[in-house]
Order: structure tokens, then sequence, then C-alpha cells
């Protein structure tokens, strides 16, 4: 018996060990990716709810069109975030054109206040509906600014490299109301993104990583 309980510890270890490895190998290779430069960028905009929604479409407002399809993730309890998605894609849309946008939706990883402790557990419920939805997108990027929704949907987005079928890459934009400290899903994604911006200087003296852009709104 103990040796069948040490052949599995063993056998889960060297799983986890050439996870990590084909984890760092597939971090450490992001700036050598570049989507679309056979055609269009198949994009996914995680937004969350108020300020983040306002500042990841105004981000995507600045985009071009070579930035689709453009599918937008979107917590579940979220009310608010559908209609300023359409009435951006509305604006941008070429009349007559088909739209090149979707709107998908999943479990909040985490609700504002909800203890640190019970949001392990709904951030894995997330995980569990991020995982065949990205799988099934495939998208070349995911842009994203900081709502907890974020990570499980990036974590996903990293699989899909980890199991050696595409390289994603993330773009993490720290919201503009961060000012001296990341927030939990920006300390998270600084380690795992491909590209990590923050819009005050006194951030970037703290996180060498992160590359200065100033206010976007």
């Amino acid at each position: 018996m103990m040796a069948i309980f040490w052949g599995v510890i063993s056998g889960i270890c060297f799983i986890v060990l050439i996870f990590s490895i084909r984890l760092l190998i597939v971090v450490r290779t992001g700036s050598e990716c570049k989507p679309g430069k056979k055609g269009s960028i198949n994009m996914l905009v995680v937004a969350g709810s108020g300020g983040h929604t306002t500042e990841i479409l105004r981000l995507v407002e600045s985009l071009s069109q070579a930035y689709s399809p453009r599918h937008y993730v979107i917590a579940d309890t979220d009310k608010m975030s559908e209609d300023k998605i359409r009435t951006l894609e509305n604006a941008k849309n070429e009349v007559g054109a088909e739209p090149k946008f979707t709107i998908h939706r999943i479990p909040r990883s985490r609700e504002v206040h909800q203890s640190w402790s019970s949001s392990v557990l709904t951030t894995l419920n997330a995980l569990l509906y991020s995982i065949p939805l990205v799988f099934r997108l495939r998208p070349d990027m995911v842009l994203c600014n900081g709502p907890g929704t974020c990570v499980p949907l990036c974590m996903a987005g990293l699989g899909l490299g980890v199991l050696g079928m595409k390289k994603v890459l993330i773009i993490y934009v720290e919201s503009i109301c961060r000012v001296e400290t990341l927030s939990l899903s920006g300390k998270i994604l600084y380690h795992l993104s491909d590209y990590f911006f923050v819009q005050w200087s006194t951030l970037k003296d703290k996180y060498p990583r992160s590359i200065y852009i100033g206010r976007i709104v």
C-alpha cells in the first residue's frame, strides 16, 4: 500500500513539475508571439462593472477593426456592462456590416466585500466556466484591467499554451484607481501577463516589469 501511495505522490509531483515548466516557457515566450501578422486579431475582452467597464471600453474604442472578432466576457451578476458594450459596438460597426462581437457571461469570481476564503471556491467555479469558453473561442489575446473575473479567464488562456494548442497573449492594464499598490488581480497577473501596463509612475517604480502609459481616461 505504501508503495502505491508514494507512486501516486511521485506521479502527481511529476505532472506538477511538467506543468510548471510548460507554464514558465509559455510566459517567457510571450514577446515572441505576434498575433495578427497574417490577419485580424481574435480578442477576448474582460469587462468588470462600473469603472472597470468604462476603462476597458475606452481602450477598445481606440483599437482598429483589425482587432476582431471581439469576445466580451462579463460576470453573470453584472446588470449594466452589456448595454455599454452594445452601445460602443453599434457606434464602431459599419452600416449593414455583420456584427464582429459576442458577449458571454460567467460566474463572478469575487463579489464586493466577499471574504477571501470563500472567494477561492467562487474563483474555482468561475474557472470551470472559463476553460471551455476560452478553449472554444481560442483568442489570440486577452485584454483585461483588474476585475476578479479576469484571473480564471487568463489562467484558461495560459492553459491553451501549456497544452501546446495556442499561445495566447495576456495584456493587463491596471485600473486608474490603483495609485500606490496593485489590485489582487494585478498582483497575480503581474507575474503571468505578457504585457503589464500601469497608469501611475509610482507603480512603475515599485513594479519594474510594468509599462507606464499614463492615464487612459
